[in-house]
């Protein structure tokens, strides 16, 4: 059964091929919930993107880039703006429930709506090669390094170095791999060695 669904996925994407600023072969897209500015998104190859994504650029110089071999469970949101490249690096992996995003925004004046003030945008990338929990929000200006793991249900701002673990809300980076010991090991909130 499960094989049927994709091989509608897969001519799903093929239809999208025709608007995507760029769709690889074999990548498949599960029934979304929405998809905006289709030429301004461009997915890799080997790109499985399950249902009920929402995928949005809300502007015409902004994108959003899956590079190649990227897994994505149910239920993704993430939006880019503000002449902005959301990039995920290959090899990527995420859990359901994930949102991902490069704007803000602004709160300062107490006499204005938050959702009438002004837009804030913040270079947001994920490396290659990480994993993202269930029900993780990546923050405008994230940086995620090469293979960072990032907990469940984390709420991450920041820059991360590769090789990290980074858990909690606000999330902070518990364990990094020490390249001359060849070990994970527990670090500060600043990602420093403890041990």
């Amino acid at each position: 059964m499960k094989m049927i669904f994709k091989i509608f996925w897969i001519l799903r994407g093929l239809f999208y091929k025709l608007f995507l600023g760029k769709f690889g072969l074999p990548s498949y897209i599960g029934k979304p919930v929405f998809i905006g500015n289709f030429k301004r998104i461009f997915i890799g190859k080997k790109v499985r993107i399950m249902p009920n994504a929402r995928i949005e650029v809300i502007d015409k110089n902004s994108s959003i880039v899956f590079e190649d071999n990227i897994s994505i469970a149910q239920n993704l949101h993430i939006i880019s703006g503000g002449n902005q490249e959301l990039i995920i690096g290959k090899n990527t992996t995420f859990s359901a429930n994930v949102f991902i995003t490069n704007i803000d925004h602004e709160y300062q004046d107490i006499n204005i709506h938050i959702m009438e003030q002004k837009l804030i945008f913040s270079k947001t990338q994920i490396g290659e090669n990480c994993f993202i929990g269930y029900g993780a929000v990546i923050q405008a200006g994230t940086i995620l390094g090469k293979q960072c793991i990032v907990g469940a249900n984390a709420v991450v701002r920041g820059h991360f170095p590769p090789y990290c673990v980074i858990v909690g809300v606000p999330a902070k980076i518990v364990k990094r791999y020490d390249e001359k010991s060849g070990d994970w090991r527990k670090t500060d909130k600043y990602g420093e060695f403890v041990e």
